[in-house]
């Protein structure tokens, strides 16, 4: 059995159709290398036949990507050389695709060779596209849900396979730096205009367009390989191209704080294959993508964005039970975070109930699934008969009996124990047996709101964060006596629409935000020290968190820190650690700097909502001290006191596995991207070293930094977690 397969019709035409064995899309393997080039070489030998198509088998797309597995493959075939192992194994794709690029003409003279078309009947990414790169000419059926591009960067890596090269020459480095520095994605007529198919046809006359262009005999010389060519917008050495380059070299540090190893690498490939011949820029290309691939950071990213994430998205820790998804969905509590629930639902063609108080407030939260398709229609990326669609699966009413016939309820109400206890109970004489109760909080346990539901067994956590449409992450919390099934509804419900489920047992702040509490709080705690306030942010950025501490604070607002503060205070009593940073809070409460929904926290901002800078008004009442710490030390009592976090989470079993501890902190609060994760960074960094580092930081600022004893335990005996745990993490 072969992902290849190869027919020659009547007039000549061979079409090599791709169609991955087991996969909805078709996906690159080592195998189907070898199996593309031999067609490619056997059609090409061929004197009957006139011309090439390569095309996929799959309706609506060509291809996803590549299977990252090959790269751990061909590190493995090297031994003790994985770098050369990876060069080696990234030249023969090369050579592969410049097979199908040359086509058989003369390299003296450029003639003779086939014509090879490329025809994608929708989503093309990565070698997807670095494939019909390779090809003459690339026809895109007019399919508005297909993607194309290179997404490469955002998995901590950069196309490889000749994508830098072949996108760069053909549009040039300005023309192409969105598609290679951003990863952007185009449906096929933008795709067009950009420059990167040639046509878009419909979808019926795709083959059709492709076989007459191939019987043509067009030319079929690249640019690149003629005699006197130009990169587009000039190269390095020419004055347009010299400050296109600078102006993309300000960029990729401007946006990456120079932490991402393969943006800085891409752009280097870039600009040292502009100044040389093509054969020899895609040797430069394939040493710094080697060179990336031998990064710890990009290794991490690709472990975490990629293998792990679509690892939990395809259900890697769902428990055995039927099929869950669901049907039918009751939203109690229309405000924004029920508003975001139902559009996300609605928009994955699930039936809503939005239930609120009053008629007002319920038809409320469905006007926000209004706005959010006017938006798409502005920017026709949704119809009107799309928007018909969606909001006729909302039904926005105060009437519980409308549940009848959920088999899914997420409660979205005030963040109060009594509250959410009276709803569970209304819901439940509503619903039937077979229903499962999820509440959405971000604080308050599970098992005791459990208490409030006649079947505990199938009650859950299910933890949105805000903006719900936005952000990517879910987080599905366990009580104590949350049933399997109740996990496996969560789970598929969060598959339905779109999201990355991870799930964790029930206790205080549950994990997500029992991690950034303590980043905010030590950003905090370093102005009450009297640390420069931009260096505490600065020093955050530069280590890749999205956000600095107190930014995140503006954005979160002051009143909710300092209401999940007392509630804290409440619970643990004299072993409250935080009193310090109490003390700005409260002050800034006081002072009715409540953050950006204010236009005032700790930061200040214009009558319009924009940041100005630091608030001047911080120093007066926290002084700057003279002497100031170093930028390391910084950085890492704001990574330490995450990560730490983290490790604890594990030791006590709220993380049950470290693949959700690392996608979840990306995914859930930015933790800098570029490490893979907390525990990715951890065994970056070595636990050895890690423990030592604890232990400097609890003699110099106190015990929150003290070495848990896992990762006491394991820096003993110089442990990797990932080595220690693989995929299933338990701590005990």
């Amino acid at each position: 059995m072969t992902d290849f397969t190869m027919s020659v019709d009547a007039d000549g035409v061979a079409t090599i159709t791709w169609d991955t064995i087991g996969k909805s899309m078709n996906v690159m393997n080592q195998q189907g290398f070898e199996d593309l080039d031999a067609l490619v070489g056997k059609a090409l030998a061929d004197d009957a036949v006139k011309g090439i198509i390569i095309t996929s088998g799959k309706e609506g797309s060509f291809a996803g990507g590549m299977d990252l597995n090959i790269i751990a493959k061909m590190k493995e075939s090297a031994g003790d050389d994985p770098a050369r192992g990876l060069f080696e194994g990234v030249m023969d794709m090369h050579a592969v695709l410049r097979r199908i690029e040359r086509a058989g003409m003369d390299p003296k003279t450029n003639k003779g060779g086939k014509p090879i078309a490329a025809a994608l009947p929708g989503t093309a990414l990565g070698i997807g596209l670095e494939i019909p790169l390779a090809c003459h000419r690339i026809f895109a059926a007019d399919n508005p849900k297909a993607k194309i591009g290179l997404p490469e960067i955002l998995v901590g890596i950069f196309p490889g396979a000749g994508g830098t090269t072949r996108l760069s020459r053909k549009l040039g480095a300005m023309g192409a730096s969105p598609l290679l520095l951003e990863g952007k994605l185009n449906d096929p007529k933008k795709a067009k205009a950009a420059g990167v198919v040639d046509e878009v046809v419909p979808a019926d006359e795709l083959l059709s367009a492709a076989k007459a262009w191939v019987l043509s005999e067009p030319k079929i010389v690249k640019p690149w390989d003629e005699k006197g060519y130009k990169m587009p917008g000039g190269a390095p050495y020419h004055p347009a191209g010299f400050m296109t380059f600078v102006g993309a070299s300000a960029m990729v540090n401007g946006k990456t704080q120079g932490v991402y190893p393969a943006a800085k690498a891409l752009l280097s490939a870039v600009y040292e294959g502009a100044l040389v011949p093509f054969d020899t820029a895609i040797k430069i290309e394939a040493r710094w993508f080697t060179n990336v691939l031998m990064n710890p950071s990009s290794s991490a990213m690709i472990r975490s964005l990629f293998i792990n994430k679509e690892a939990l998205e395809k259900g890697a820790n769902r428990p055995e039970a039927p099929d869950q998804r669901v049907k039918k969905v009751g939203i109690i509590g229309a405000g924004m975070m029920g508003a975001g629930i139902a559009l996300v639902s609605a928009l994955a063609g699930i039936q809503v109930v939005l239930i609120d108080s009053t008629q007002e407030a319920a038809d409320k939260g469905k006007s926000y699934t209004t706005a959010h398709l006017d938006k798409g229609i502005a920017r026709k990326k949704a119809t009107e008969d799309k928007k018909e669609a969606v909001l006729g699966l909302i039904n926005a009413t105060t009437d519980y009996a409308a549940l009848d016939g959920c088999d899914l309820i997420v409660e979205a109400v005030f963040e109060d124990v009594g509250v959410k206890a009276e709803v569970t109970k209304n819901v439940q004489a509503v619903t039937g047996p077979d229903c499962i109760f999820a509440t959405n909080t971000s604080t308050l346990p599970i098992t005791e709101l459990a208490k409030a539901s006649a079947d505990p067994e199938k009650f859950i956590g299910i933890h949105f964060f805000s903006p719900v449409d936005k952000m990517l992450l879910v987080e599905i919390i366990k009580g104590k006596e949350t049933g399997p099934v109740a996990v496996a509804k969560a789970l598929d419900y969060v598959r339905q629409i779109k999201k990355t489920p991870i799930v964790v047992n029930d206790e205080r702040f549950f994990y997500a935000n029992r991690c950034i509490i303590p980043y905010i709080n030590e950003g905090i705690r370093m102005v009450k020290e009297g640390v420069e306030p931009a260096l505490i942010e600065n020093a955050a950025k530069l280590v890749g968190m999205p956000l600095g501490p107190l930014q995140l604070v503006d954005e979160t607002s002051v009143d909710l820190g300092v209401k999940i503060a007392k509630a804290t205070k409440a619970a643990m009593g004299d072993a409250y650690p935080d009193g310090e940073v109490d003390e700005v809070l409260f002050w800034m409460f006081e002072q009715e700097r409540l953050g950006r929904k204010s236009n005032a926290g700790f930061y200040a901002y214009d009558e319009k909502g924009k940041r100005q800078g630091l608030w001047e008004g911080l120093a007066a009442q926290y002084p700057v001290a003279d002497e100031q710490p170093d930028l390391t030390t910084v950085q890492h009592r704001l990574l330490f006191a995450q990560v730490l976090e983290a490790v604890r989470a594990l030791e006590e079993g709220v993380l049950e596995d470290i693949r959700e501890g690392d996608v979840g902190a990306i995914l859930g609060w930015g933790f800098a991207p570029w490490s893979g994760g907390p525990f990715s960074w951890l065994d970056i960094i070595g636990a050895p070293y890690a423990a030592e580092r604890c232990d400097q930081l609890t003699a110099e600022f106190g015990e929150r930094f003290k070495t848990p004893a896992l990762l006491r335990e394991m820096a003993e005996k110089s442990q990797d977690f990932y080595k220690r745990f693989g995929t299933a993490a338990k701590a005990a």
